[in-house]
């Protein structure tokens, strides 16, 4: 067993994918409450409800909060991965190719970590763990 191979880390990773959901749940939490209650402070202007943006900002605002409580993780992380991809299609590919170049990068970041969140569950310190008895 070689040290590159990371094993330490396994019996870590409910705990790690967990403080992943977590942060990235709070992150989509927080662009929501930007667009739609002003906090916290940015000069971003708000945003109408029937906007794209608004829309955005009310699934960032419910999906960001199921995902970081880990109550429909999965589902939630799902959603949110496809809301990044289409603002990704939607406001920065127009722009150019290169996500890096076209301001893009955050979009396909989080695109890629909630499709894998999506595709691996919750973690630890879910809400759906407890549901299903496991809490």
């Amino acid at each position: 067993m070689s040290f590159l191979d990371l094993k330490f880390l396994d019996p870590l990773r409910p705990w790690i994918v967990g403080a992943t959901r977590i942060v990235l749940g709070l992150l989509l939490l927080e662009h929501g409450t930007i667009k739609h209650l002003g906090f916290p402070e940015h000069p971003m202007n708000a945003v109408g409800l029937f906007q794209l943006s608004g829309v955005a900002g009310v699934l960032e605002l419910i999906f960001g909060t199921l995902l970081a409580i880990g109550l429909y993780a999965r589902f939630s992380a799902f959603i949110l991965s496809g809301l990044s991809a289409f603002a990704y299609f939607i406001m920065y590919a127009p722009k150019g190719f290169y996500p890096f170049v076209n301001g893009g990068e955050s979009a396909v970041i989080y695109c890629f970590a909630l499709l894998m969140l999506a595709a691996v569950g919750p973690g630890a310190l879910a809400v759906d763990a407890l549901r299903k008895g496991r809490g």
